[in-house]
């Protein structure tokens, strides 16, 4: 072989290993860090409408921060998307994940490239320990009427044909729910979310334009 062959692998080379190095920092900066997603239904609206694109702080989850009220999540789908009145367990009232991939090389593909994942987003309302009630189109924590100014003036919180609708959060989750609450399927319908399925927090909007900023 020339030694101008060589040379011209030996860029090659190099090429290909630049270029997977940068594949593996951009896979750990979009697990790790953040990165950007896109609002694909309107279980959010008006606070997020259809196409909004946002950026998702990955640290809430890789520093194991705390969810507090009021932050907007993501987190992976339930495996069950509505629990009856015949299945749905109010004393522990969690959501259902079973398709939990198996070996090495499908859990990377489904957690860390998220292909053939499916993720929702929604407020948090309930945090562990407190007791949520539905009732009267509104929401109450501990007994105390839950103040949603981000809701639409409109908006009547109601069962959404839900059967968690009076229940004790457990500890390590979440209730959460849509703003736009009629259409919306959320913990009213499937229970409280793990803290370890939820992938981040949203915490800026860079488009459109003319509500670009700050989350």
């Amino acid at each position: 072989m020339s030694e101008e062959k060589k040379a011209r692998l030996k860029d090659i080379f190099e090429w290909i290993y630049c270029i997977i190095i940068a594949v593996i920092l951009a896979l750990l900066v979009r697990y790790y860090v953040g990165t950007p997603t896109i609002v694909r239904q309107t279980s959010m609206v008006p606070t997020f409408q259809p196409n909004n694109r946002l950026i998702l702080n990955r640290l809430y989850r890789t520093c194991k921060t705390q969810p507090k009220r009021g932050d907007i999540i993501t987190f992976e789908a339930p495996s069950v998307s509505y629990l009856n009145g015949e299945v749905a367990d109010l004393n522990n009232p969690v959501a259902i994940y079973d398709n939990e991939p198996q070996g090495i090389f499908s859990k990377f593909f489904y957690y860390v490239v998220e292909f053939n994942k499916t993720s929702y987003i929604k407020r948090v309302i309930g945090l562990p320990g407190e007791h949520i009630q539905i009732k009267d189109g509104k929401v109450y924590i501990n007994g105390e009427q839950l103040k949603e100014e981000y809701l639409a003036d409109d908006v009547i919180t109601d069962a959404n044909n839900g059967q968690f609708i009076d229940l004790v959060v457990p500890e390590g989750t979440v209730f959460a729910m849509g703003d736009n609450r009629e259409n919306s399927g959320d913990s009213r319908k499937f229970g409280c979310i793990p803290y370890e399925k939820i992938e981040g927090k949203v915490v800026f909007r860079f488009w459109p334009l003319n509500v670009f900023g700050k989350v």
